[in-house]
Formats: structure tokens, sequence, C-alpha cells
């Protein structure tokens, strides 16, 4: 049976959600099934997710803007939806506390809302003048505060490899001199400052652009919290269980991309993060109990239609795995499990 299309229209309008359809396509909801989703934003994959399937959505962010377009969703699915203020890295321990050990799927949309972007007082945003924050929690440094503690080179460090900006030695010697004889605290007193060091390219991409991103992984650590939830999805995801992840950055694609092949069938399977490994067989090294495997070698794009209607989605890429015993006998031996594994081989088949 071929599901209907979910129509962007009828998210809500303060943000259009990227790859929708892509996204029920790819992850398949069912009813009964608890799935995360772990960008909550403004809703717009949960309230899809919700109206696909009778299922559940445990939503998650560390903004405590999100909470209003919390309240509409589970108002709109009483009894099916809840949303929960932390942060990546603290997903895996709630669902220990809470003894949840069924979770079907983890949806991942990355990076910064257009919501947020839009707010000038919350400092993400180069076309409108605001405090340099930056901050998705309201804690830890702001951006301002790194711009006037960090140093040439680690600044130019920064710029570069989180933003990838070659112009980032230039804009780092730009920052330093400037701060010598004033703060830099204005989103509007950076902008300025890198457009008049980067020239404007011809896909008309702001010449800011680059520079703000790489502050704003730095404030919010998105890697390291990236690392983190993709390592314990090993844990509490079931059998059969899927990790769909849009990136709009090279470094998290990349990341994502690196994680697969590690805890791939014949990867390395070598992280700071590493799940409980089986008992290995004697002269064996150890290894998970569980692995990923890629429904695709290669991202998922944006289709050419959306792209126009929506540049955001321009940098989009979509990354999909399930998960599954590295052994056989890893799996519980309960006709869930095995229905799962089933379901898990069919969605490998149609890769």
């Amino acid at each position: 049976m071929t599901n209907p299309p979910v129509s962007v229209g009828e998210m809500p309008k303060l943000h259009q959600p990227v790859m929708l359809q892509e996204m029920l396509d790819q992850l398949e909801p069912r009813d009964g099934e608890i799935i995360i989703d772990g960008t909550f934003g403004q809703g717009g994959y949960s309230r899809a997710i919700l109206a696909r399937a009778d299922c559940r959505v445990l939503a998650f962010d560390r903004d405590p803007y999100a909470a209003a377009a919390g309240r509409d969703v589970a108002a709109q699915f009483p009894g099916r939806f809840e949303l929960i203020e932390k942060k990546f890295s603290q997903i895996d321990a709630y669902l220990t506390e809470r003894a949840y050990d069924n979770i079907a799927a983890l949806v991942l949309d990355l990076g910064v809302s257009s919501p947020q972007i839009d707010q000038a007082e919350r400092g993400f945003s180069f076309r409108f003048d605001g405090p340099l924050d930056m901050r998705m929690g309201g804690e830890g440094q702001t951006a301002a505060d790194l711009i006037a503690i960090l140093s040439e080179s680690d600044l130019a460090d920064l710029i570069y490899h989180h933003g990838d900006e070659r112009h980032a030695r230039r804009i780092a010697r730009a920052i330093v001199t400037r701060r010598q004889t004033a703060a830099i605290t204005r989103t509007g007193q950076l902008a300025d400052l890198v457009r008049s060091i980067v020239p404007r390219s011809k896909d008309g991409i702001d010449p800011a652009t680059r520079t703000f991103q790489a502050l704003r992984l730095v404030v919010n650590d998105e890697m390291g919290e990236l690392e983190r939830i993709l390592a314990a999805s090993l844990r509490f995801l079931q059998p059969g269980g899927r990790l769909l992840v849009v990136s709009f950055h090279s470094a998290e694609d990349g990341m994502v991309k690196l994680f697969l092949r590690q805890f791939s069938p014949s990867g390395s399977q070598v992280s700071r993060h590493m799940p409980m490994a089986l008992p290995s067989p004697s002269g064996q090294p150890d290894r998970p109990a569980f692995v990923f495997r890629a429904l695709s070698k290669k991202p998922i794009l944006p289709c050419a239609e959306e792209t126009k209607k929506n540049p955001r989605a321009r940098s989009a890429r979509m990354r999909v795995a399930v998960k599954f015993a590295a052994a056989a006998a890893a799996f519980p031996a309960t006709a869930a499990a095995a229905a799962e594994t089933g379901r898990a081989a069919a969605l490998m088949g149609r890769a």
C-alpha cells in the first residue's frame, strides 16, 4: 500500500521541515511503536509521524522555546506525545531511568531551525542584529565570550574546521584586531566584519554564513552531542530499530557516515562511547552485540522542487540505517523480536 504524500503546507508556517516526505517513506512508522524525535524544534517531524501511524513519540529538545509548540502537539495527539527538555547526551539516561527498552526509531534533524534564526534576540542570525549569543539551551559560554577570549590561532582553527571557511585566518586576524578597540557583542558587528573580508559567492550565500555556523556548533558542542547520541542509539534502539539523521554540515554528515561504517558488520567498531560488548570467543576481540546496516551507500538528497521552495534544504543530507544483532543468538527469543528481525531484513533488502 502506498502512503499518501504529506504536504509541508499542513505543517505550522513557522518552520518548513526539510525532506518530510522522504523521512516518512524511510521511517515507515507503524501502530504501537515508540519513536524518538531527538530534535523537536517546532514539531514538524513529530506531527507528521503521529499523523501517519497510531504510535507514540517521545520528543527531546534542549531549547526551552520549543515548549509552546510541544503543548500544541500534545493537545492535537492526546496521550501519544511527550516533550522532554533535554539535550542528546541526556536522552539515554532518561530512557534507562524509565525502563524504555522498545524504542523503534530515532530521528534527528540537525542544525538550527528557522524560528531560532528569525528571533534576533537568540543571536543565531547574521541577517538581524541582536546579542551575539547562539546558545540553544541558555547555559554555558556565548559566541561573544568565545570571540573575546580565544587566541587568533584558535579562532582560525574553529572557523576553518567547523565552518569549512577558507578565509578563516583573515577573519580571525580581523576579529582580534577589532576587539582590541571595541568588544564584539552583536551579531551585526560580526556579520559586517566578516562581509568586509569574505567575497560574496555566486550562489548568493551570505559571506557570514560559515563563520556563524562554526561558532554555533562550538557554543552548543553539537558535534560532541551528536557523537554521544549515535553511540547511545546502539543501546536503546530495539532490534530492527531505525536510525534516521538529516544533517546540513559536511562534518556532521561525515560523523554519521563514519559511525555507520565503524558499526557495520565489517567495521572496526571503535568509539569512545562504545556500548557493552558481547562476550568474545576465545582468542577473539570483543565485538558489540548490535550493529547497523545502512539502507544506501550514499545519502538521500532533497528533490529539486523542495530546494527551489525552501533554500534551507540545499545542503540537507539524509542517512538511514537499521539496527540488528551481530550474531543471531543476540536476539531475544520472542515473537516480537522475530518480527522485527524479519522487518529489518526486508528493509535491508529494499536498499
